[in-house]
């Protein structure tokens, strides 16, 4: 059974620093294309981060870049999310998800994903 699991969520002063890791089993991530996406509370899903299998290539939506880095170990089987200088509006919950072909930050394209990690930027 596919799954990816989530972690490193948690409370955060702005200005601070986070690192998510998504971690597979069940598979092996090298074949997947990884994306990273939030939901804030009333707000739909959208994408963060993606970055392809080999790692190589990376995507960013403009409200994180410069602060959000992704990266990936396939030797762990891990996709990591490095998040910088968080703002309050980085409040959400935080999913990886993952999809065989390069599909870029498209929410409905990616096919197995986790169950999130909460992440809370307040002082």
């Amino acid at each position: 059974q596919l799954q990816l699991v989530e972690s490193g969520g948690g409370w955060v002063q702005p200005g601070g620093s986070l690192r998510l890791s998504c971690a597979a089993s069940g598979f092996t991530l090298d074949y997947f294309a990884i994306g990273w996406f939030r939901r804030a509370p009333g707000k739909d899903r959208e994408g963060v981060s993606c970055i392809s299998k080999s790692g190589g290539r990376t995507n960013y939506a403009d409200s994180v870049k410069g602060r959000f880095t992704v990266s990936r170990d396939n030797a762990k089987n891990t996709v990591y999310l490095q998040m910088n200088s968080l703002k309050p509006e980085d409040t959400a919950v935080y999913y990886c998800a993952a999809s065989p072909e390069w599909v870029g930050l498209r929410v409905g394209s990616y096919d197995w994903w986790g169950q999130g990690t909460q992440v809370t930027v307040s002082s």
